[in-house]
């Protein structure tokens, strides 16, 4: 296996200047990263500089007359520089409504979202994430889901699209614990790690729980930092993990182990029940594999060779290259 966030925000019309001098400041924030070590920490004061942003915006809104306030309102979503007034976060955002009792249109796409295909529709996103987004106003709710559908389509073939559009759904609705989430594993996927890392551990803070450790481990040796990915395996909530969670996660550890050259304990980190070879299908294969590679790296070939090939069996789906590792430690590559 294998957190860096780049958001623009929306402006207000010329009586928010206020606010938009504080974006620029946020942005700012974003674009001085030093080095990749910083850069996760960085990430997360920028969103700080957000959040008071978005309060200037309620306090500069408050000023303007009632027809100013209604023409700017919109979704409650992160970054939403429209956003509701308060009493709309209230109410949990059922979108603005004009003089005439219509509901206002969204904000038009913005300039660095990337383009939406008419053919991808909210309907295709899973219903359990759409109901997450019922807080949005409804327009802008249907736009999040869209762009989270494309991001989903992409991630295999153009990871760096499908992170556009996991940013754009992110600046919309950032306060909503699946849109940080998806952004996150987008951009893991992106090799965004700095990125990844804070929108994970944002993610986390929102909803609770042990979330993705594996993939934050795994960002953390993105970052060359391996020391942390394991300190997170050895922390409570690793521990409470079973099942494929627990694997992935202990697979990234042993890794961390071998980015120090620890292979020996790289070997006992992988040494479970689960290493049964009767076991078939992707988890029983990546385990396999991670444990081959580990006696290999620690000297004892014989025993990886074998493992290489219990991973070659149970790989039903050929998602690794178990065969042609075995067969370059026999000679027969």
């Amino acid at each position: 296996m294998s957190d860096d966030s780049a958001a623009s925000t929306e402006q207000f019309d010329d009586t928010s200047s206020a606010e938009d001098r504080a974006a620029d400041v946020a942005d700012s924030d974003r674009a001085e990263f030093a080095d990749d070590d910083d850069r996760a920490e960085a990430i997360e004061r920028a969103e700080s500089a957000d959040e008071r942003t978005e309060s200037a915006a309620v306090e500069s809104g408050d000023r303007d007359d009632s027809a100013d306030r209604s023409d700017r309102r919109g979704d409650s979503g992160y970054g939403a520089r429209g956003g509701d007034d308060r009493d709309d976060r209230r109410r949990g955002g059922e979108g603005a409504r004009t003089a005439g009792g219509r509901s206002s249109d969204r904000r038009a796409a913005r300039p660095d979202e990337p383009d939406l295909p008419e053919d991808v529709q909210a309907s295709d996103l899973d219903p359990a994430v759409r109901r997450d987004l019922l807080s949005l106003d409804k327009n802008n709710a249907e736009t999040v889901a869209r762009h989270m559908v494309m991001a989903v389509e992409l991630l295999e073939d153009d990871p760096r699209l499908a992170l556009a559009h996991a940013r754009a759904a992110r600046q919309r609705a950032g306060r909503i614990a699946v849109v940080r989430e998806t952004a996150g594993v987008v951009a893991y996927h992106a090799e965004e790690w700095a990125e990844a890392l804070s929108e994970l551990r944002t993610a986390r803070r929102m909803s609770g729980g042990s979330g993705l450790l594996a993939v934050m481990a795994d960002c953390e040796r993105g970052l060359g930092r391996p020391e942390r990915a394991i300190e997170l395996g050895r922390s409570d909530e690793a521990q409470a993990l079973t099942g494929d969670e627990a694997t992935e996660l202990r697979i990234v550890v042993a890794g961390a182990r071998m980015d120090l050259g620890q292979f020996d304990q790289a070997v006992v980190t992988l040494q479970t029940p689960d290493l049964d070879p009767a076991r078939t299908g992707s988890a029983a294969a990546r385990l396999f594999y991670a444990y081959a590679d580990a006696l290999v790296a620690a000297g004892r070939t014989d025993d990886g060779l074998q493992w290489f090939l219990n991973a070659a069996a149970a790989d039903l789906d050929g998602e690794t290259d178990a065969e042609d590792r075995a067969a370059e430690l026999t000679g027969d590559a």
